[in-house]
């Protein structure tokens, strides 16, 4: 019996080897010309198209080969064998049928399904088909739900994937929070009173935060703490000039007592500010940043909401959980715009006074939430090729990032639209201006692309030139016009640093709306890009005789953009320019 148990342990040991050869050994592998090697098919969780594939002969020494597979599955068996000191037992079940007597377990510790964000089923049966063939009759090589299915378990599959139907309905987000609520409340079932929970999530939407925490809050558990664990590689694909988390989130939970109270909702909101600014400034001084500070501060939020049995307005009005993380959305948001640029802009809303416009305000949370706990801001380092090598291929969802060399940075627009909202920000008043969304991204367009907008066909040259010729005029008036465009006088450029005429009839300005604090950053920006050393020294003089506002908006954007952008080099250089 023993001879025989050893014989299966081999025989399985080899097959996951063999899958490891397979995962190089397919019509999806490509050559990476950076190493001279072979790149995987699962560089992430996909299936990418491509072009062409490379073929290797698996049985001879290359890359992956089976003996090197074997030597990787061996090291790993030798590794756990000295840091495992006690046996556990898996068991492919169905995580709301834990079949555990209640409150017997210390300690419920799970990492669910990631909403939507991987196929899980679909994939593995990549790698199930071969398991089938190298161990065949195997008893774990089944799907214990449904006899008739051949491949891996799905009906049961805690995600959104709509291409599933369960009991006459799609999978769809519902499906999600029900399930996994479902599951939670299993958990909570058989945790000891005493005990304690850990949920390990990371997504980037938050529909798909609402929906696992609308789970966990249904399921009579207060969320006490989220602590944020590096988890994910800053040169995938997705890590760059996006908001893509370089942590999982690990949301600590204890069961809520059966007689918790009903809270008051004004005492939720008195309290919700300052424990989301204590724990913003903790984890802050921890070196977490951007999307995973965001989600980080989700755990102690919902504390102050989830200890409750319910949460009701002075009228009996129930506050739901969407409601509640509203108000968690704005007070991050109105923390954030404090930090980096003071009390008037994160109490503003819309023009109000004491404070930078929305399109300021709207920059400024946008960089700040592109922040990477990995310290590279988004703009990696690495090229294009070698962030594909880590990706698996050139493609990436067109609904995540734009592809190419597209200029600018990039949030998805759930992201961005529960944020600007509360914070009375117009985004569509502000599309082609500063953002472009598409297909559920939005862009943080590059200020060289601005060039046209601020200064016409002529581009900055030409106003450069109108600005050393004329500096007593009231430069602002010209770059900017604060009337309606049909009253607006016109600027006519003579070519590259020659003077421009200047008269009612041939002067163009741009812009239909009155010019922000932050047109006027960009465009001396753009005068340093052009040389326009005099232009930028007379506009400086110009906006420091208007106000504060110009130079700190230009110290503030200089402190968020990526290190190595050329916005942050543009606003640098500027800024030296500024007397002193």
């Amino acid at each position: 019996m023993a001879g025989d148990a050893t014989q299966i342990a081999v025989a399985e040991l080899l097959a996951l080897a063999l899958d490891k050869v397979l995962d190089f050994n397919a019509c999806l592998t490509r050559w990476r010309p950076t190493n001279e090697d072979i790149a995987n098919v699962f560089g992430r969780q996909a299936l990418p198209m491509i072009w062409d594939f490379i073929e290797t002969n698996p049985a001879v020494p290359s890359f992956v080969d089976f003996g090197r597979a074997v030597s990787y599955v061996t090291e790993v068996v030798r590794e756990t064998a000295i840091a495992v000191r006690k046996v556990g037992q898996a068991q492919l079940a169905d995580a709301r049928d834990l079949g555990l007597p209640d409150e017997t377990a210390d300690v419920f510790f799970t990492d669910p399904p990631y909403y939507d964000s991987v196929p899980y089923a679909d994939l593995s049966d990549f790698f199930f088909v071969w398991l089938k063939r190298s161990l065949p009759r195997h008893p774990l090589l089944r799907d214990p739900f449904d006899p008739t299915n051949p491949l891996t378990p799905k009906l049961r599959e805690c995600v959104w994937n709509q291409s599933y139907v369960v009991d006459g309905r799609q999978k769809d987000p519902r499906f999600f929070e029900q399930t996994v609520g479902q599951a939670f409340a299993t958990g909570r079932s058989v945790l000891k009173n005493d005990g304690v929970g850990c949920v390990i999530f990371a997504h980037k939407t938050t529909e798909g935060w609402e929906a696992l925490l609308s789970g966990l809050v249904l399921s009579r558990w207060v969320i006490t703490a989220s602590w944020p664990v590096a988890t994910e590689m800053s040169s995938r694909l997705l890590a760059r000039d996006t908001a893509a988390l370089a942590t999982s989130v690990h949301l600590v939970c204890r069961p809520r007592p059966d007689d918790a109270l009903v809270g008051d909702w004004g005492e939720v909101l008195r309290e919700l500010p300052k424990r989301v600014g204590d724990w913003m400034e903790r984890l802050q001084g921890e070196g977490i940043r951007g999307a995973d500070l965001v989600f980080a501060c989700i755990g102690p939020a919902l504390e102050v909401f989830s200890r409750y049995r319910k949460v009701e307005t002075a009228d009996g009005h129930e506050v739901k959980l969407p409601e509640f993380l509203e108000k968690v959305w704005e007070v991050v948001g109105r923390t954030a715009l404090e930090q980096v640029l003071g009390t008037a802009e994160a109490k503003a809303r819309n023009g109000a006074a004491g404070a930078v416009e929305e399109d300021a305000r709207l920059t400024a949370l946008f960089l700040w939430t592109l922040q990477a706990t990995n310290g590279r801001n988004g703009s990696g380092g690495e090229s294009n090729e070698e962030a594909a090598d880590e990706s698996g291929g050139d493609e990436d969802e067109e609904e995540t990032a734009p592809k190419g060399k597209t200029k600018g940075f990039s949030l998805v627009f759930d992201v961005v639209r529960r944020f600007a909202q509360p914070l009375g920000i117009d985004l569509p008043k502000w599309e082609g201006r500063v953002i472009e969304t598409r297909k559920g991204v939005v862009r943080l367009m590059a200020v060289s692309e601005r060039a046209k907008q601020l200064f016409g066909e002529d581009g900055a040259d030409a106003v450069a030139d109108w600005i050393v010729h004329d500096p007593q005029k009231n430069l602002q008036q010209v770059l900017f016009p604060e009337l309606e465009e049909e009253r607006a006088p016109r600027i006519r450029g003579r070519g590259r640093r020659r003077k421009a005429v200047m008269d009612t009839g041939d002067i163009e300005l741009q812009g239909k709306q009155e010019a922000t604090t932050l047109d006027r950053v960009h465009a001396a920006m753009l005068l340093q890009a052009g040389g326009q050393a005099n232009a930028l020294r007379e506009l400086i003089k110009a906006e420091q005789q208007r106000g504060p506002d110009f130079l700190r908006l230009a110290n503030a954007l200089s402190a968020l953009y990526p290190k190595e952008s050329e916005e942050k080099r543009l606003l640098d250089a500027m800024l030296l320019a500024v007397p002193r």
